[in-house]
């Protein structure tokens, strides 16, 4: 069966450290070979054999572990968020009632059954709202692997313990219960809890919208001319639907009949509608805006475009930056120490320190040491990097940047040097005839017919542009044989059995070609900045054909930005040594290298990478994909409906150069939030943790109660979240 990809989502995860035990535990598993769990989404993704288990034995594993699994659901759309508030509620409205009886009138206060009340409502509350985090906590340690539910349920347990001890007398006349503590402990948290689920659903907000796009309904024609409306859901391979004015979509495909304006915006960030005809291609999820079409469909579900999009992106969200690893490190010891801190609280004030107590050293100390176990928040740091590469994919969703890696827009964010290719990425692309040189009995339309044939199956622009010149001259040519493409050269093939190599003067060159007779033409078409393409038939040279690429709009503006953001930039192309300075002239790249090969552009970053810089390959995606593989950061440029299908890293959607600045400036912005959120979780935790045991109460009578501790633990992870939303005010470069 080979391998396998399966996405899931679980349900469970209190903590970084829940994902962290799940992910350890499968990759141990059997058949295995790629585990990540991504607490800040509840999802995860796991690579397996088909031939040692199934995703059932995947579930049932994570089961075992304590958790539950379920193939994913679209973007994470669970009910968790419902659920937490049902328990915050009750634990909001236990805190209340304790409160009250607490601070109500005098005379309430002392009535001999009040304690009673008291541990009634915190066995209430520990036995509702609670349950969660000694569930959670009893997972952890059976698995041998501690989260920061294990530090609330020791909290809680705690109080509640003594209080229990202490109401009963246990503790001799000196004993005083409080219950409050594992009651408005448990809601603090509990209020933390709801608010991080509710930003964090808001970092995945851009995902949400782009899946609203989808249609829900489509017109179904009928064999016998007639519509039925029926869920896109069911949608197959050439069906043909019926798309009236103003309706979305429903499916890729081609158009059959009609004429209409389409709005394709959603997919290549052009405001302005494009009109589409019989022939023309259409992606779901966009808009017809005038006339009607009727549409064969060629991708249904999670083949269409949108739907690469959105897995593209939730792939990103999944993978794990290189910054997170240091965090996920800490996280995985850092509740242990907080134990052994929390212990060691305890034994200072209770054996060495016990004057401070106020006569009451045991409950001092252990009070102490309960807020230490609190107030500790491996959350933070977990969630830290997640959280802001979250939004960060979403903020470049919206302005049609894809992150295909997480890692990638840390790396775009550290790139000192930038490599271009020119043709379709500075240029662009779609090239205009502007030379025919027949040579020997070879007339021009003989010349643009043995060109078409050879060009006729490549995707090369300059093959594209001799074929549609050919077509629209009328040209008809016979279908070649043998056809075998160079990459970045040229086409060999057989035409009417005589061999035909039409490509650069390199090809033909290797094939034994001779070029004397229109080297002096050529030079003059390469001065001009002109791109040349040979052909050649039974070995010799029929001709010779020029052609121009236009520049791209803003590629003369990014050179100024890039350099203010100290990037060296360098292009490389295949083109001759003319050519390539005229280009480089007219941008203002001052290196540059022409005539290069896909291998040598690959073999080039590969020795800048050598040099210790951190290299990012910008290009169309088609002939430079050994260069986008080999890159540190490798960007696809006006990808369009094929942006699933491209090589890079980071996909630019549309074609506009400005977007690799503002992909570079959104990765450094993602990096700092990033800094940011780790900064403000280990500062939290290195002030928080010397109040919360008692350090400053000798000299400033200083001290934090138990609850306060777990409410200041449960708005750090909110702060963190909160703060990688912030992304989305960042500028944005015009």
């Amino acid at each position: 069966m080979a391998e396998q990809t399966i996405k899931f989502d679980i349900a469970g995860m209190h903590c970084v450290n829940c994902a962290m035990n799940i992910e350890r535990r499968l990759k141990d598993f059997k058949g295995i070979k790629f585990v990540r769990v991504n607490f800040s989404n509840s999802t995860g993704m796991a690579t397996y054999d088909g031939d040692v288990l199934g995703k059932t034995d995947i579930f049932s594993y994570i089961k075992d572990v304590g958790y539950s699994a379920q193939e994913r659901i679209p973007l994470g759309q669970t009910t968790k968020t419902s659920f937490q508030l049902g328990w915050l509620i009750v634990s909001i409205v236990a805190s209340l009632v304790m409160m009250f009886l607490m601070y109500g009138p005098i005379v309430v206060s002392f009535h001999p059954y009040m304690p009673y009340m008291f541990m009634i409502i915190a066995t209430v509350t520990i036995l509702g709202p609670g349950m969660d985090f000694f569930v959670s906590a009893y997972k952890s340690v059976k698995n041998l692997f501690a989260n920061m539910d294990v530090l609330v349920s020791l909290g809680v347990l705690s109080s509640y313990a003594y209080s229990i001890f202490a109401l009963f007398g246990s503790f001799g006349l000196q004993g005083h219960a409080f219950f409050e503590t594992a009651v408005m402990l448990i809601t603090f948290i509990r209020i933390g809890k709801f608010l991080e689920e509710r930003v964090k659903g808001r970092a995945s907000l851009a995902l949400q919208k782009l899946a609203k796009l989808q249609a829900d309904r489509a017109r179904l024609l009928l064999p016998d001319g007639s519509e039925t409306e029926v869920s896109a859901s069911i949608l197959q391979v050439d069906d043909k639907v019926v798309v009236r004015a103003g309706e979305i979509v429903p499916v890729d495909g081609e158009v059959i009949g009609g004429v209409s304006s389409v709005d394709e915006s959603m997919v290549t960030g052009e405001s302005m509608p494009v009109v589409k005809q019989k022939g023309d291609r259409v992606t779901g999820a966009t808009i017809n805006k005038t006339g009607v079409l009727v549409v064969k469909a060629t991708m249904v579900g999670e083949e269409t475009v949108l739907s690469h999009i959105i897995t593209m992106v939730e792939d990103a969200q999944m993978d794990r930056a290189p910054i997170q690893r240091f965090a996920d490190k800490v996280s995985n010891i850092f509740v242990p120490i907080v134990v052994g801190l929390s212990m060691a609280t305890f034994a200072c004030w209770y054996l060495l320190f016990p004057d401070y107590s106020g006569g009451q050293p045991f409950l001092w100390a252990l009070k102490t040491a309960i807020a230490v176990m609190v107030i500790a928040c491996p959350c933070a740091m977990g969630l830290a990097t997640p959280t802001a590469i979250m939004v960060g994919c979403g903020v470049g969703l919206e302005h049609a940047i894809l992150i295909k890696r997480a890692s990638a827009l840390e790396e775009i964010a550290r790139l000192d040097t930038l490599v271009f290719d020119k043709t379709g990425t500075i240029t662009e692309g779609r090239f205009v005839i502007t030379d025919i040189v027949p040579l020997h009995s070879t007339n021009k339309s003989e010349l643009l017919t043995f060109a078409a044939a050879g060009c006729s199956f490549s995707n090369h622009p300059l093959a594209q542009s001799v074929v549609d010149e050919a077509k629209t001259r009328n040209i008809v040519w016979d279908q070649v044989r043998e056809f075998q493409e160079e990459p970045g050269s040229g086409v060999t093939c057989w035409y009417k059995e005589k061999e035909l190599i039409v490509g650069s003067e390199g090809l033909l060159k290797v094939h034994g070609v001779t070029m004397d007779e229109v080297r002096e033409k050529a030079e003059s078409f390469e001065l001009q900045g002109k791109s040349l393409v040979y052909a050649a038939y039974d070995k010799t040279l029929v001709g010779l054909i020029g052609l121009m690429d236009k520049i791209k709009q803003n590629a003369q503006k990014i050179l100024p930005r890039l350099t203010s953001l100290d990037i060296r930039t360098i292009m490389l192309t295949g083109d001759s040594e003319q050519v390539a300075r005229a280009v480089a002239s007219e941008v203002g790249i001052k290196e540059y290298r022409a005539k290069v090969t896909p291998a040598e552009k690959r073999e080039i970053i590969k020795n800048l990478q050598k040099e210790g810089l951190k290299v990012g390959m910008v290009g169309d995606g088609i002939n430079d994909a050994p260069a986008l593989a080999q890159a540190n950061v490798g960007i696809a440029i006006g990808a369009g409906t094929d942006v699933a299908k491209e090589t890079g890293d980071i996909v630019l959607v549309k074609n506009d150069m400005m977007d690799v600045v503002r992909a570079i400036h959104l990765g450094r912005q993602t990096l700092t939030k990033i800094k940011q959120n780790l900064f403000w979780a280990f500062f939290y935790n290195i002030i928080g943790l010397p109040i919360a045991a008692g350090v400053l109460y000798p000299f400033f009578g200083i001290s934090l109660k138990p609850e306060y501790a777990g409410l200041a633990m449960a708005f750090s992870s909110v702060s963190v979240v909160t703060n990688s939303l912030l992304l989305k005010r960042i500028s944005w470069y015009s």
